[in-house]
Order: structure tokens, then C-alpha cells, then sequence
């Protein structure tokens, strides 16, 4: 049995290369050498899970994300796929090429590597999950306001109030309504009355 050993100045050459791979995958960089395909016209309901299950029938995929839509999770219909593999990725470039699915003819090309860029597959490990922004403004909405908020809210309630009073008056129209200053005036009845008591 022969023990192989490199020289240091190679194995600090392999220590960093494997170095800067592992960065790459931990910052959601493509790993290069051809092994990115870029996969286009892509039709609704092929969508990660689909895609993973047809492409691993060709070689082992690494990381796969379909664009989406970030407001509704929508597929935006293209998406780049990682093989293990650069000869795998070229031919599955081959093959899928201007392949029918679904009425859609797919468009299937090897990314070359200087086009690759490092936040490609960014969040391609987790599930796509659409921003509430409904939920976001009624928590904004609703949220409890300080003494000075709420001072500044009714004074522009009132102010409001004030001028569309002043519109129905100026156009003759005799319309009383309480609003929110017989609010206003009714809470400081009931404050001053709680202060006495």
C-alpha cells in the first residue's frame, strides 16, 4: 500500500477551490463549469416539484428555482436548473430544446459561466411563500397609536369635517350632522364628568 501525498502548494490550491465552492452554495451562487441550464416557456403546473421529479431523470439536479412573482407566487415561466454534471446539463440542453409540453414549446439552454450571476438560485431551498400585504396594512392599520398620533388623527378628522361643512353651506344645503366633533365633544363631557366624580 502506497501512501499519495501532494505538495503543499497544490493542496492549498485544492483547500481553496473547495473553499470557494462551498461559498458559492452557501451565498446561492451557481457552481459554473456548464452545469446551469436555463429553462424558458415553461407552462402552468410545471412547476419545482415537476420539474425536479422530470429533470432527475437524466442525472442528479443540485438546485432548481423557478422565477416567481413575488407579490402572488405566480411561476413567471422560466427558471434555471443545476446539474451535478456539465455533460449531463449539455444533454439535457440537447433533448429539451424546443421539446413540447403542454402547448408550449421549451426553451432549454446551457448558461455559460460569466453570464451566471451569484444570487441565481438565492432561496432555492426553501418554498416560495407570497408577502401577505393585506395582512401587512391591517396590522398597520390597526396598530395602537401614541397620545401624539392620535391628537394629530383627530385633528385632521376635524379639520376635514370643518371643510366639507363649510361646502354644504357654501351650496345652500341645511344638513346637520354631529360628526366628529359632537365625538370629541361627548368624550370630554365624559372625561370631565369621570375627573369630578
Amino acid at each position: 500500500r502506497i501512501d499519495m501525498v501532494v505538495d503543499a502548494k497544490t493542496a492549498a490550491s485544492i483547500t481553496q477551490r473547495i473553499k470557494k465552492r462551498a461559498a458559492s452554495a452557501d451565498k446561492g451562487g451557481p457552481s459554473g463549469s456548464g452545469t446551469v441550464l436555463y429553462l424558458g416557456h415553461i407552462p402552468h403546473g410545471f412547476y419545482e416539484e415537476q420539474m425536479r421529479g422530470f429533470f432527475s431523470q437524466f442525472g442528479d439536479v443540485t438546485r432548481l428555482r423557478l422565477a416567481r412573482n413575488k407579490k402572488t407566487g405566480a411561476s413567471k415561466h422560466y427558471a434555471f436548473v443545476e446539474f451535478a454534471h456539465a455533460e449531463v446539463a449539455s444533454i439535457v440542453a440537447q433533448a429539451m430544446n424546443g421539446y413540447l409540453m403542454f402547448t408550449k414549446i421549451l426553451v432549454c439552454q446551457v448558461v455559460p459561466d460569466e453570464q451566471l450571476h451569484p444570487n441565481m438560485f438565492k432561496g432555492s431551498g426553501k418554498p416560495f411563500t407570497p408577502v401577505n400585504r393585506l395582512k401587512r396594512e391591517r396590522v398597520a392599520h390597526n396598530k395602537k397609536r401614541t397620545a401624539d398620533e392620535a391628537t394629530a388623527l383627530e385633528k385632521k378628522l376635524l379639520a376635514g369635517e370643518r371643510k366639507k361643512r363649510r361646502k354644504l353651506e357654501a351650496a345652500g344645503i341645511d344638513y346637520e350632522f354631529g360628526g366628529y366633533e359632537a365625538a370629541v365633544a361627548q368624550r370630554e363631557k365624559k372625561r370631565k364628568r369621570a375627573a369630578s366624580a
